[in-house]
C-alpha cells in the first residue's frame, strides 16, 4: 500500500449490523487497506457501525461516507468523532455531506441553503475538534455556546466531504481534507472533482494533500459476461434512482440517461444501456480487466478506490476472489 494507491471495500447499508464485525475482520485479513460504511437512513447507524468495524480489526482504516450534516448537531458529531479517535487513533475517517434529500425531508430537517448548512457544520466540527478554547458561534443553522470537548482527539482527524457538484467540490477543498466520490463516478469525473478540490484549497490558502476516495460498483468473475451482467443491474438501479448528475455529465451521457428513464426507468436502462457505459461507470470483468480498471482510477487521482462488490448477496465470495486474483495483479 502507498498513500495514493489504496484499495478499500464498501460495506453497503443493506448489510445487517450484526454482520459488520465479521466482514471487517475478513476485509483486513484479505489485505484490503480501508473499509467504508455508509450512514443511509434508516439502516445501520454510521458511528455504531464504524465502532463495530474498528473494534473487530487491528490496523485497517475505517471511513464513514457519509453522514448528513443536519442529522446531528455538529458539536455532538465532533464528540463522537473524538471518542472514536481516542479509542482507535488515526484509524477513523469521517465524511460529511448533505444527506439524501428524501431522507432529510422525512426528518423535517431540509435546510433552505444546504451548502451553507454543510459549511457551518464542517467548520464547527473542526473548530470543536481542534480548539484549545471553548468554541462559540452563532450561525444560520447551528449555535455553539462555549463548547469544549472533555476528551479531545489524540490525532489530527481528517474531515472529508461527500458532495458532487462544482460548488461542493470547491468547498471541499476550502474546508475539508478530501471528498468522497459517489458510485457512478467515471475516471473523468474523478480528475475533475480532484482539480476543483485543489482549486478550493488554493483559494483558501491551504496547503497539503487532498484526498478523493471513490466508490465504484464492482463485479469480478472469471466468466466475463457474468460479471458484466451483475454490475449492469446495479448500474441500472443507481442511474434510475439518481438520474442525470455531474457524474454522468462528465462523460456526456446525461441526455441519454434522461431518455432511458423517461422510456421506462430501470427496465429501460437495463435493456437499452450501451455496453460502453459498463466500461466507464464500473469495474467489471475478469481479474485482469478489474486490475487494469483500478489502475485507471488511481491514475485519474482516486487515492483510494473503494470497491462496492456486486451482487451484494455474494459479498464474501467477491471479497475472496478479488483478494486472490486482483490484488496480486496491482502495482502497489
Amino acid at each position: 500500500m502507498t498513500d495514493d494507491r489504496r484499495l478499500g471495500i464498501l460495506l453497503l447499508s443493506t448489510t445487517a449490523p450484526e454482520r459488520l464485525p465479521g466482514l471487517a475482520r475478513l476485509c483486513e485479513g484479505l489485505g484490503f487497506d480501508e473499509i467504508w460504511l455508509a450512514e443511509d437512513y434508516f439502516f445501520y447507524g454510521g458511528f455504531t457501525g464504524v465502532a463495530q468495524a474498528l473494534t473487530a480489526t487491528e490496523r485497517i482504516r475505517v471511513g464513514l461516507g457519509i453522514m448528513s450534516c443536519v442529522a446531528r448537531h455538529p458539536a455532538a458529531a465532533a464528540m463522537e468523532i473524538a471518542s472514536l479517535d481516542r479509542a482507535f487513533p488515526g484509524r477513523f475517517v469521517p465524511g460529511i455531506g448533505h444527506g439524501v434529500p428524501s431522507w432529510v425531508r422525512q426528518m423535517g430537517l431540509t435546510p433552505r441553503s444546504p451548502m451553507r448548512a454543510l459549511e457551518e457544520a464542517v467548520t464547527g466540527i473542526r473548530a470543536v475538534l481542534t480548539g484549545r478554547e471553548p468554541y462559540t458561534a452563532e450561525g444560520e443553522y447551528f449555535t455553539f455556546g462555549d463548547v469544549a470537548l472533555v476528551h479531545p482527539p489524540l490525532t489530527d482527524v481528517p474531515l472529508y466531504l461527500g458532495v458532487i457538484g462544482e460548488k461542493g467540490c470547491e468547498l471541499a477543498g476550502r474546508i475539508a481534507d478530501g471528498n468522497v466520490l459517489s458510485v457512478l463516478a467515471p475516471t473523468e469525473y474523478v480528475t475533475w472533482a480532484r482539480s476543483l478540490g485543489l482549486q478550493g484549497m488554493s483559494q483558501a490558502g491551504r496547503t497539503g494533500s487532498f484526498s478523493v476516495p471513490t466508490y465504484v460498483l464492482t463485479a469480478v468473475d472469471n466468466d466475463r459476461d457474468r460479471a458484466r451482467a451483475a454490475v449492469k443491474q446495479s448500474l441500472a438501479f443507481y442511474l434510475d434512482a439518481v438520474g442525470p448528475t455531474p457524474l454522468t455529465g462528465s462523460i456526456g451521457i446525461n441526455d441519454a440517461v434522461s431518455a432511458l428513464i423517461a422510456a421506462g426507468g430501470y427496465d429501460a436502462l437495463l435493456e437499452g444501456m450501451p455496453e460502453d457505459w459498463i466500461d466507464v461507470l464500473a469495474i467489471s470483468g475478469t481479474p485482469d480487466e478489474a486490475a487494469a480498471r483500478i489502475e485507471q482510477y488511481w491514475a485519474a487521482g482516486a487515492d483510494c478506490v473503494i470497491l462496492s462488490p456486486q451482487p451484494a448477496d455474494s459479498l464474501e465470495t467477491q471479497l475472496k476472489l478479488i483478494a486472490a486474483e486482483v490484488l496480486p495483479r496491482l502495482a502497489r
